[in-house]
């Protein structure tokens, strides 16, 4: 079970990526946020921008990354 979450989070040289780490951190404190909210009152929720802005770097360090990846091994082989 470690090896695969060290496979999960790390790059094609083996290390760590810190973007793939930023990222599960975001989704792991989304999941958190959503599931103490459905179980709280409304005034206890935490404001909306604060979850919107989170979600964003979430997608950003997760989507934007396998993006990166997909269309730079294109640049990389042609060179």
């Amino acid at each position: 079970m470690k090896n695969f979450f060290i496979k999960l989070l790390s790059d094609e040289s083996g290390s760590i990526s810190s973007k793939r780490l930023s990222g599960l951190i975001c989704v792991l404190f989304l999941n958190v946020t959503l599931l103490a909210n459905s179980f709280s009152h409304g005034d206890f929720a935490p404001s909306d921008i604060l979850v919107e802005t989170v979600g964003l770097l979430a997608f950003g360090t997760l989507g934007l990354t396998s993006t990166e990846r997909i269309f730079g091994n294109k640049d990389k082989k042609s060179k």
